[in-house]
């Protein structure tokens, strides 16, 4: 049998990262680990609560993530690499590679490694939010359309939700020093600011929210992959439902579509998804659901070279089912 080498996970030992790497464990037992990290002491502690798994000391700062010959095969970033040291690596190892910290105003660096090296490693840009858990759902309830007028997206993010450090600098960086964000808007794209940027959701129990727009990756999927005319996401930063009420946070994805059904009438169509446990246990599964794609272990073949996003490699019922047999709640909204 063909040896397999590790899926090396990068800030594998933080929050997230564990979570991912513990929901691997759980799909593919027999998946070799690498929890990669500058702490070797921490990455050592959760390889051995993942199993099957090794830690590894990288800095993301020096070229070849300052490995010697060590073998992989996928990286995982969880960290922003500002260097992208860890997508050339993957390149030049010539396996897949997962990034899913990057706004829309930053994959140009990205997609100009790619350009440079388009037959080097398949990349999956995955900065869509939680990893494609509301592109690919959004996808999967669309097909009761013929067309769609508008998709309206927005996520109830707990402040108390945030993870690690680097988690909590990625969303600083993506809400504070990033540019306007960005729409599409009767069939053109637009960068948006003031009152045009804010707009009121109504959550799951029905409480009207304040909500700011957001630029995840999921704006670009969808306009590529559906003929809605208007996409926007938007973001609830605060105090879930379930934390009013004095329980733990949770989490919440509301989709909204507007167009027209298969059989010739106009309608709308409202989803509400909502898991217990927050954004970490959905962030997990997303992205060992994108590991395993890649690698050819659900889905359809290993992954060939390209530049991908989740919604072009995985199938949204599949990404669906698996949210929900993980602990998401769906429900259509009447």
């Amino acid at each position: 049998m063909a040896k397999h080498h590790p899926v090396l996970i990068v800030g594998g030992s933080g929050i997230v990262g564990s979570r991912a790497a513990q929901t691997l464990r759980r799909l593919h037992p027999d998946l070799p680990i690498a929890i990669g990290g500058r702490n070797l002491g921490r990455a050592e502690k959760t390889a051995r609560q993942i199993g099957n798994a090794e830690a590894v000391k990288l800095d993301v700062g020096q070229p070849n993530l300052g490995l010697s010959d060590e073998r992989f095969s996928a990286v995982v970033m969880f960290a922003k690499d500002d260097t992208l040291n860890g997508l050339k690596f993957a390149q030049a190892s010539k396996i897949p590679y997962i990034g899913i910290s990057s706004g829309v105003f930053e994959v140009g660096p990205e997609m100009a490694l790619h350009i440079h090296a388009p037959k080097s490693a398949p990349i999956l840009m995955g900065s869509q939010w939680l990893v494609g858990a509301a592109t690919l759902p959004t996808l999967e309830f669309a097909k009761e359309f013929q067309s769609l007028e508008s998709i309206d997206l927005a996520a109830v993010f707990d402040e108390q939700d945030m993870g690690g450090p680097a988690a909590a600098a990625d969303f600083e960086r993506l809400t504070k020093a990033a540019p306007s964000p960005l729409i599409l808007k009767d069939g053109k794209w637009r960068w948006i600011n003031g009152e045009e940027a804010t707009r009121q959701v109504k959550d799951r129990e029905g409480a009207v929210r304040d909500a700011n727009t957001y630029t995840p990756l999921d704006v670009l999927s969808l306009a590529t992959a559906t003929d809605a005319k208007s996409i926007r996401f938007d973001l609830v930063y605060g105090e879930s439902a379930t934390r009013k009420r004095g329980e733990p946070f949770s989490t919440e994805i509301i989709i909204e579509l507007q167009g027209r059904l298969k059989n010739g009438k106009d309608s709308s169509a409202r989803y509400e998804l909502f898991h217990p446990g927050g954004q970490a246990p959905v962030t997990a599964l997303s992205v060992a659901i994108a590991v395993e794609r890649l690698l050819g272990r659900a889905g359809g073949d290993k992954v060939e070279p390209g530049l991908y996003f989740p919604d072009s490699l995985i199938e949204p019922a599949y990404a669906l089912r698996r949210h929900q047999e993980f602990g998401m709640e769906v429900r259509r909204a009447s």
